[in-house]
């Protein structure tokens, strides 16, 4: 049923790492955008970051208030794609979604609509 799955979320405390897998039996991801979403209790949905489908030229982008310190990578042998976070923040705490749209010539955008999304992985920084 599901379109995508996440996994490698937890609990870490503050400064730890996570990596983040989203796999996707049903698409061929290098034929899509697929961008990193999280949601937190009491916060808007945000944009973690994004890649481009080989069509656009596999662009990346990030938050801000990820930069630096987080990683996207496709791996098109594995047909996955995730999402390395270091130097974790209590901040950081929500649920993470991978979700993907059509692929085109344009870069990734957080503001575009993305019809397939995963369950989420729960990330929690926390000492």
């Amino acid at each position: 049923q599901l379109q995508l799955v996440e996994s490698g979320g937890g609990l870490v405390q503050p400064g730890g790492s996570l990596r983040l897998s989203c796999a996707a039996p049903r698409f061929t991801l290098d034929d899509y955008n697929i961008v990193w979403f999280r949601q937190a209790p009491g916060k808007d949905r945000e944009g973690v970051s994004c890649i481009s489908s080989s069509r656009g030229r596999g662009y990346i982008n990030y938050a801000d208030s990820v930069k630096g310190r987080t990683t996207i990578s496709r791996d098109n042998a594995k047909n996955t794609v995730y999402l390395q976070m270091n130097s974790l923040k209590p901040e950081d705490t929500a649920v993470y979604y991978c979700a993907i749209r059509t692929g085109s010539f344009r870069a990734c955008d957080f503001h575009d609509s993305y019809p397939y999304w995963g369950q989420g992985t729960q990330v929690t920084v926390s000492s």
